[in-house]
């Protein structure tokens, strides 16, 4: 018996790596020492200042793999892990260095990795940040034949102090959102027992509310909002910033919050997407529950002194950027208020 009798093939192996050093190589800048196949990762800090702190943040994709594996679709969830990646590194002011992925599969298909690792090189190289390595692992029997789990690894840079951590936030400052594109990675697990099982929708459906169908507003991006924070955040016009991921502006703003102060927002002062409004309509999930599980159409919110406020709408305007004034900062404990507009 050889290894390819239990399930493994490590020819195939070999074959999507040697495309996986291409793709990386993509995305390397003059600070990365080795290519993709050591048994580490290099990557030089050198011309980085000396108060330089690290900043790193680990994900994965989530459910949202079944909507790709459904539809045979693998060229965005990459750029998905990635994006979330960058923002979760970005609230802090950190700028992105390099990144690691890690694919596990129960049978590994050379197409489909090679699908996976073009979108994560794509979204690497949106933001300069180098795909410096990984790992892809065949698990026969651990995973179905069809599907994997796809994670990764940021580590970004800032300086010790340009760290924004909301601890200058006060009472009186305002909170803007930015909109996502949907659901981005979180709270598919309540959108597919909704609208799959229990509505039994098709993802090749067209459904009018939506525009589109079903499986391509389920697929659409993760938003990188580095490119919108970067300037931003040269001006420190920012005192805090929150990536609204699973936990919904519920859970995750409080996360940035000083003793002393609460976040009061604002509901009906941005638009819902329909996408939230279908699913809770179908699956009569209480309001509550879809502020604690989806965006609902937030997916950063920006917590910006009053004086700073016009500088930072006329710099996203100028952007053509959405944005809202969806809140403000009270006095209370860490929490957030919501009120009616």
């Amino acid at each position: 018996m050889r290894y390819r009798d239990a399930g493994v093939d490590i020819d195939a192996a070999s074959r999507a790596k040697a495309t996986i050093k291409r793709l990386a190589r993509q995305t390397f800048s003059p600070r990365v020492l080795r290519e993709v196949g050591a048994f580490g990762g290099f990557f030089s800090l050198q011309g980085l200042p000396r108060d330089t702190v690290l900043v790193a943040s680990t994900d994965g994709v989530g459910t949202k793999l079944k909507i790709a594996f459904a539809l045979d679709r693998h060229d965005t969830v990459g750029a998905d892990l990635v994006n979330h990646c960058v923002n979760d590194i970005a609230v802090h002011g950190a700028a992105p260095l390099f990144f690691l992925d890690y694919l596990a599969t129960g049978k590994l298909r050379p197409g489909v990795v090679t699908e996976v690792v073009r979108g994560l090189a794509r979204a690497c190289r949106r933001v300069g940040c180098a795909l410096v390595g990984g790992e892809t692992a065949e698990m026969p029997g651990f995973y179905a034949p069809d599907e994997y789990d796809l994670a990764g690894c940021i580590v970004g840079w800032v300086r010790r102090r340009r760290i924004l951590d909301g601890s200058g936030i006060r009472p009186g400052d305002a909170i803007i959102g930015l909109p996502s594109l949907g659901l981005h990675t979180n709270g598919y697990s309540l959108a597919r027992k909704v609208l799959l099982e229990q509505e039994g929708l098709n993802l090749v459906q067209h459904v009018p509310e939506l525009g589109r169908t079903l499986g391509e507003e389920l697929l659409a991006p993760h938003r990188c909002y580095w490119p919108i924070l970067e300037p931003l955040l040269a001006r420190r016009w920012l005192k805090g910033v929150v990536h609204v991921t699973g936990g919904g502006i519920t859970d995750n703003t409080p996360r940035i919050l000083p003793a002393g102060t609460r976040a009061e927002v604002v509901l009906g002062s941005w638009p819902v997407l329909p996408i939230f409004e279908l699913i809770a309509r179908r699956g009569n999930v209480p309001w509550d529950d879809m502020l604690r599980t989806f965006n609902m159409g937030l997916g950063l919110l920006l917590v910006v002194g009053t004086r700073d406020v016009r500088r930072v709408a006329d710099a996203l305007k100028k952007r053509v950027e959405k944005f809202w004034i969806v809140g403000r900062i009270v006095r209370g404990r860490p929490a957030v208020k919501y009120v009616q507009a």
